[in-house]
C-alpha cells in the first residue's frame, strides 16, 4: 500500500503544502497553516437520495414570505440606523474594534434596552466574570430582570445555556475567547473561531435567534482568526474611535438586510455609551473671531453631512527637509496638495514646515476635503483668514483643477442648515479661481464689519 503522508493547508486561502510553515506562501498571514488528515485516495462515492416534497428546489416567484417589518429595533436608534432598522430574526452580526473602544458597553445597552421591551436576552461574557458585567450594567443603568447572564468558554455550555433560558437575542462576548472541546487547539486559534462561529451560527439559523458576536483585532486593524469568519456572518460592523476623544462611530462593513454606507455616532461618557443624534457642531471649533488657517469642509460619514474644521499651520524653517505633520488627514494626500498649490497657484512651500489637522478627532479620507485644505494652508500662508460663513468642497486634480464629489446637494443643505452662506465648490472650476473666491468672501465680511461700526 502506498504511504500518504499528510498535507497541510492554510485556514485563510486555502493554500496547501506538503510539510508544515510558520507563513502561508500565498496570502503570507502567518500561524494560519494547520495540518490535514491524510487522504486515503479513494473517493468518496455520492449516492443521490429521493428529495421530499418541501426540499424541492421552486421558483422564486413561488416562495412565501412574510410581508411583515423584518427588522426588529433594538431601540438603540443610531445602532439600528447602520443595521437597516434593527436586528432580522435568525442573523448574524459580528461587531469589531479595538481594545477598549466601548464595544462590550454598547452591546451592553442594546441588551439591556431590548430586555426592556420584554424580550428575553441572553449575553455570554467569556472574558469578564458575571459579577464584573453586573457591576458595568450597575454604572450604565443597564439592568433588567429579562437579562440573563452567563460567563463561560465552553462551546457546549453556552447552547446548554441557550436552551435553558430560550432567548430571544443572544450576545457572545467574544467569539475568539469561546472553545469547542471537539478542537484540540487553543481558544483564539483559526479552527477554533471557525468551529464556534458555524456552531453558534447554526443555532442561530434553526431557532430564528438574532446573534450578536464581538470579534477582537489584530494590530493591523483587521479582524483575529479566519477570513472565513467575516464570509459566514450575515452583518460586519466595525466600531470605531480615538482613545484621546470621545466620539466614536460605528459602520457596516458588510450587510445582507441593509445599506453599508450609514454611520451610527455616539459618545463615551462616565454613565457609559449615549447617542449623538446630530453631530454636526461636533467638529467644528469654538473661536469666536476669525483666524487664519482655517477653512470648513462638509464631509460625507456614510449618508450622513458633517461639517469639519481643517486647521493648518504653516512656519519658516531653516531645515533642508522640511516637515509636513497631518492628524485626521491623508498624508499622502496633503503631500499632493502641496505641490500642487507650489506648482498651480504659486504658493512656495519649500522652505515652510507645514501642519494640517482635523478639530474634534475626525479622520477625513474622501477626496471632498481637498478645497478646504488648499484654502487653509493658503490662508495660513498668507495669514489672512477668510470668513466664518464660507465653505468649501471639491477635489483637486495635479492639473489645478476643482472636480465635483458625490452628494454635493445633501452637502450645500447641511451648509445652509448650519449657517454657511458662501459655498466653494467646483464652480469655480479652478484652483486659483477657488481661493480668490475664498478670500473675496473674507474681504468681503471685513467691509461689512467697518460699515456697521461707522
Amino acid at each position: 500500500m502506498a504511504h500518504h503522508s499528510p498535507g497541510y493547508r492554510c485556514t485563510e486561502c486555502g493554500w496547501t503544502t506538503v510539510k508544515w510553515v510558520g507563513r502561508c506562501g500565498e496570502c503570507q498571514a502567518w500561524g494560519t497553516v494547520i495540518e490535514e488528515e491524510a487522504k486515503t485516495g479513494i473517493l468518496a462515492k455520492v449516492t443521490s437520495i429521493n428529495l421530499a416534497d418541501e426540499s424541492m428546489a421552486k421558483p422564486i416567484t413561488e416562495i412565501s414570505f412574510s410581508s411583515e417589518r423584518s427588522h426588529n429595533p433594538t431601540r438603540v436608534d443610531e445602532f439600528d440606523r447602520v443595521l437597516g432598522g434593527g436586528l432580522v430574526a435568525g442573523a448574524t452580526i459580528l461587531l469589531s474594534g479595538e481594545p477598549g473602544v466601548g464595544k462590550s458597553t454598547l452591546l451592553l445597552e442594546v441588551a439591556a434596552r431590548t430586555a426592556r421591551d420584554g424580550k428575553r436576552v441572553l449575553y455570554v461574557s467569556a472574558e469578564e466574570s458575571a459579577n464584573q458585567v453586573r457591576i458595568r450594567a450597575e454604572r450604565t443603568d443597564a439592568l433588567s430582570d429579562n437579562l440573563f447572564l452567563a460567563s463561560e468558554t465552553d462551546l457546549a455550555t453556552v447552547i446548554a445555556q441557550v436552551d435553558a433560558v430560550r432567548p430571544e437575542l443572544l450576545i457572545v462576548d467574544s467569539v475568539q475567547t469561546v472553545s469547542s472541546s471537539a478542537i484540540d487547539s487553543l481558544a483564539g486559534g483559526p479552527s477554533q473561531v471557525r468551529e464556534v462561529a458555524q456552531t453558534l451560527i447554526r443555532v442561530a439559523k434553526e431557532r430564528e435567534l438574532p446573534l450578536l458576536l464581538v470579534g477582537h483585532v489584530t494590530k493591523d486593524g483587521t479582524i483575529a482568526g479566519p477570513r472565513l469568519l467575516e464570509h459566514l456572518v450575515d452583518v460586519v460592523c466595525q466600531f470605531e474611535g480615538d482613545r484621546q476623544t470621545s466620539l466614536r462611530f460605528i459602520r457596516a462593513l458588510k450587510n445582507r438586510f441593509g445599506p453599508t454606507d450609514e454611520v451610527g455616532c455616539f459618545e463615551m461618557t462616565g454613565d457609559g455609551i449615549a447617542e449623538v443624534r446630530d453631530p454636526s457642531g461636533l467638529f467644528l471649533s469654538r473661536a469666536t473671531t476669525p483666524v487664519s488657517g482655517t477653512c470648513v469642509t462638509i464631509a460625507m460619514e456614510g449618508r450622513r453631512a458633517l461639517p469639519v474644521e481643517i486647521q493648518a499651520l504653516v512656519v519658516s524653517t531653516t531645515s533642508p527637509n522640511p516637515r509636513r505633520v497631518t492628524n485626521g488627514v491623508d498624508s499622502s494626500r496633503v503631500a499632493m496638495l502641496l505641490a500642487v498649490l507650489e506648482r498651480r497657484a504659486g504658493i512656495r512651500l519649500g522652505d515652510k514646515d507645514v501642519y494640517v489637522s482635523t478639530v474634534g478627532g475626525v479622520r477625513l479620507s474622501e477626496p471632498g476635503a481637498d478645497l478646504a485644505i488648499a484654502i487653509a494652508v493658503t490662508s495660513a500662508f498668507h495669514d489672512r483668514p477668510i470668513a466664518p460663513t464660507v465653505a468649501a468642497f471639491g477635489e483637486i486634480s495635479l492639473a489645478g483643477e476643482v472636480r465635483p464629489v458625490t452628494s454635493n446637494h445633501q452637502r450645500e443643505n447641511e451648509a445652509v442648515r448650519m449657517g454657511f452662506t458662501t459655498l466653494v465648490t467646483d464652480e469655480s472650476g479652478h484652483l486659483r479661481q477657488a481661493l480668490t473666491r475664498a478670500f473675496e468672501s473674507a474681504a468681503t465680511a471685513r467691509e461689512r464689519e467697518l460699515d456697521a461700526a461707522f
